[in-house]
């Protein structure tokens, strides 16, 4: 699978041929200025929860691609009012075939607010199972034992965990999580961005390192295969 960063809890992962796009904020960051939203393609979005820094690009991008929005039930309300006619409705526990392959909705520790202030519903993160392999977005969480169900749904090839601490866990905590799901590949996503967040690459890379794991920061705008 093909993983595509565009910084801050914004990426997009190629399964099956089509591209899912995750909680699209680009346009706010200033880390993300070389990125040009019109250039991004997307089948479907998947959006974690509604705070800012997850949503901010989602009316623009899914309008433009067509793309069907995946999320919660609260934020598809939202959604639907802006005028967004291709919205798929879930809540944490669901699952659902697409044509990619399974979404499982599964509890992420956090609040969620819409940006004009409206109830956001509850947050989740994803558990994506396919034919090409299978992966778990955290979306912002702290580090929660409800993690343990996950590699229950799916044996994983990667997982991308939020690690900038303040406002979710940091890499400490990330690193406990990659032992709970049974994962040894982890890309880091939620650093840097902000003051409250900005982490040492180092220390972190080594943590994940002298616990018999790899943490990947790919560069904002670059592609990896894992």
């Amino acid at each position: 699978m093909q993983f595509t960063y565009y910084g801050h809890s914004c990426f997009s992962v190629e399964v099956n041929g089509k591209k899912l796009l995750f909680d699209p904020f680009i346009t706010h960051n200033e880390l993300a200025k070389s990125i040009d939203i019109d250039r991004i393609e997307a089948d479907f979005i998947l959006v974690s929860h509604g705070h800012a820094d997850h949503i901010a690009d989602c009316e623009a991008i899914a309008k433009r691609t067509g793309a069907t929005v995946i999320t919660n039930w609260e934020i598809h309300e939202w959604l639907s009012n802006k005028g967004l006619e291709h919205i798929h409705p879930m809540n944490t526990g669901g699952t659902r075939e697409f044509s990619f392959g399974t979404v499982k909705c599964v509890v992420a520790q956090h609040s969620s607010s819409l940006p004009d202030g409206s109830y956001g519903g509850n947050p989740m993160g994803f558990v994506i199972k396919s034919t090409e392999g299978n992966f778990y977005y955290a979306g912002d969480t702290a580090l929660t034992m409800d993690m343990q169900l996950v590699p229950r749904f799916a044996p994983l090839n990667f997982a991308i965990f939020p690690i900038g601490d303040n406002f979710t866990m940091g890499y400490e905590d990330a690193i406990r999580a990659a032992h709970m799901v049974s994962c040894q590949q982890v890309i880091g996503v939620h650093y840097d961005t902000f003051g409250y967040i900005k982490i040492d690459h180092g220390k972190a890379t080594e943590a994940f390192t002298k616990n018999g794991l790899t943490l990947h920061l790919p560069a904002i705008g670059s592609t990896i295969n894992i």
